[in-house]
């Protein structure tokens, strides 16, 4: 399976865990201003089928193939690190330049101080996920190390 494959299909799991914490953390109406369906559809102009859409496709073809053409250039030892550093790349890009186009103010903070808390430990799960089945499709049932070691 080609980096690319390996990245999309870490980007659709890894997307549909979030999206489930998404829509739990929702039903338990914790920062119900926090909806990014509802955010995308503001933006878009569009309807939430078209915004879940939408918010799939940036974790697919976005995050996934983007974390698989930069794997080998980011920090960190193991697929799983690899991936959390992605994600909180991911986060400081979506609260510098998603967020305030919006209307959430820069990091969200419109919001309150809970969204950039909450935004990051959710991209931070999507990371781990991302990188952890990254690295599983690369070498099924092995350790998510990277780097091979040699014993002396």
């Amino acid at each position: 399976m080609s980096n690319v494959s390996r990245g999309m299909n870490a980007g659709l799991v890894a997307t549909v865990v979030l999206s489930v914490i998404m829509v739990m953390k929702g039903m338990m109406g914790l920062m119900s201003e926090l909806d990014v369906i509802a955010m995308l559809d503001a933006m878009t102009g569009t309807s939430s089928t078209i915004a879940w859409a939408m918010h799939f496709m940036i974790g697919i073809i976005v995050w996934g193939i983007g974390f698989a053409v930069m794997f080998n250039v980011l920090p960190g030892k193991s697929s799983v690190s690899k991936g959390i550093a992605f994600g909180i790349a991911a986060w400081l890009m979506m609260m510098l330049l998603v967020m305030p186009m919006a209307g959430a103010g820069l990091f969200g903070l419109n919001m309150g101080m809970m969204a950039p808390a909450m935004t990051l430990m959710l991209h931070a799960i999507f990371g781990a996920v991302l990188g952890s089945v990254f690295g599983r499709l690369g070498n099924p049932g092995a350790a998510t190390v990277t780097e091979n070691t040699t014993s002396a």
